[in-house]
């Protein structure tokens, strides 16, 4: 592939990541958004993040795409912990040792 194609690739990619931004901030950045749209946005982090983290769980390149015992622990030990102390960090560190303590014990 030319040098030139690769840099044309480059600049769109920015300019059209730049005008996705640039439409909530610049545009109606200062405006007050409809109650509709922010109980929408809200929901965000919560349908990026199990989207990120499912497939690493479900195909993880560790396994060649096996699902394993170690991460299916691993993920409902985080989801439990997190659902039950509504508490992000206890969540993360709960999954973390589930999934050293699995490791060791599975092997």
């Amino acid at each position: 592939m030319p040098d030139s194609t690769v840099w044309l690739v480059i600049v769109l990619l920015g300019v059209g990541t730049f005008l996705i931004r640039f439409s909530f901030l610049g545009l109606i950045g200062d405006r007050d958004l409809p109650p509709w749209i922010l109980r929408a946005l809200r929901y965000t982090p919560v349908a990026v993040l199990p989207g990120l983290v499912a497939p690493l769980v479900l195909w993880p390149a560790a396994t060649n795409g096996e699902p394993d015992a170690t991460r299916l622990v691993t993920a409902a030990v985080t989801l439990a912990v997190g659902m039950i102390t509504k508490n992000l960090v206890a969540g993360i560190l709960s999954g973390a040792g589930a999934f050293y303590l699995m490791t060791w014990l599975v092997g």
